[in-house]
């Protein structure tokens, strides 16, 4: 799988290259800013870009300006986007245009290698990936009814949807069974008004529109 980097820090970049060729990716161009990054995507068509979100010249949204660019001429290009903080307006302006390859991490998340590369290819494949603290920022923001009416542990379960991960992730994530897993789905799509659906992305998609993601 291809992929390239952009990250105006020199020490992060290069992490970051090792971590994805340690996890099998093909590093095919590593970039500093905005302008090259959208270069290197039309030149070697990757599979995946891996984004900061904050680069020169002015180290606000340059990478999130790139990544919509990328996802509006390039598609085939899946985008991820790295934060140091939980900043929700740029992981809604991405998701806003586009939902399928798309995905938000925080820079921490880099340090588990193995689940950095799963999402990484999850989100490549036309998954999407919300970092878990922004997920569970926007339930405590936007806890009003029904989001109320959830359990805890349906609350658990709605963030590990958010994130992208499938039955089976759930399960293992939270130590339950696959049917408890169901069960608890099926009651958080009743208790927030929403049509079960056999696709996770769609379900995905569904519970990121309710808490106005998108």
């Amino acid at each position: 799988m291809r992929a390239v980097i952009a990250e105006d820090s020199v020490l992060l970049r290069v992490g970051l290259a090792q971590v994805l060729g340690y996890a099998g990716f093909d590093v095919v161009a590593e970039v500093g800013d905005g302008a090259a990054l959208i270069a290197a995507v039309e030149r070697h068509r990757p599979d995946i870009a891996v984004v900061d979100v904050r680069m020169p010249p002015g180290f606000r949204d340059e990478g999130v300006r790139a990544a919509l660019e990328i996802r509006r001429e390039s598609p085939g290009t899946a985008v991820v986007l790295l934060s140091q903080y939980v900043e929700e307006r740029y992981a809604g302006e991405l998701l806003a245009t586009e939902t399928a390859g798309v995905g938000y991490l925080l820079k921490q998340r880099v340090a588990d290698v193995d689940e950095f590369a799963e999402t990484l290819r999850r989100v490549a494949a036309g998954g999407t990936a919300l970092d878990p603290e922004v997920v569970a920022q926007l339930l405590v923001r936007r806890d009003r009814d029904p989001l109320a009416r959830l359990t805890t542990r349906e609350r658990e379960v709605l963030e590990q949807m958010a994130s992208g991960r499938s039955n089976a992730g759930i399960a293992a994530s939270l130590v339950i069974t696959e049917r408890a897993v169901a069960k608890h789905i099926n009651s958080i799509l009743a208790k927030l008004d929403l049509p079960p659906a056999d696709s996770d992305h769609r379900r995905v998609l569904a519970v990121l529109q309710y808490l106005g993601a998108l």
